[in-house]
Order: structure tokens, then sequence, then C-alpha cells
């Protein structure tokens, strides 16, 4: 038998499956990370200690605490 020329798969097809294999690798990329995230805390800390405060600069911790006690204010 020779085989039949004609595509048989529309490009919409091709283009959801395409999405769905996408989401799915997005998925498990999500899981993963969290799995490692819940088996190293640590990493979630370091990520917390380069936060900002308004986006734009950074503050330490220890500025915090002084400016409190500077306005007499229990921190």
């Amino acid at each position: 038998m020779a085989s039949n020329g004609k595509k048989k798969t529309t490009m919409a097809k091709l283009t959801r499956e395409t999405k769905l294999r996408e989401r799915r690798l997005d998925k498990q990329a999500k899981k993963d990370a969290r799995k490692r995230a819940a088996a190293d805390p640590s990493a979630q800390v370091a990520a917390l200690d380069g936060d900002t405060f308004d986006g734009d600069e950074s503050v330490p911790a220890d500025s915090v605490g002084e400016e409190s006690r500077e306005r007499g204010s229990n921190p």
C-alpha cells in the first residue's frame, strides 16, 4: 500500500497540542521549584533579604529599629 500524501492533522490541533505540552512543562517546573523551596528553606530567606521596601531602595533591618528608637516608640 502506498502512503497517503495528505496531511491528516490540522494546524489547529497541532497548536492545541503544543500549548498543552507547554502548560504541562510550566506546571512541572513550578512543582519542582516548590519542592526545592520546601527542601531548602535557607534559599527562601536569602531571596527575602534582597527584597526592597518601595521597589527603589533597600532598607537594612538595623535602620528600622534605630528609627523607631529615635522616635521613642517600642519596637
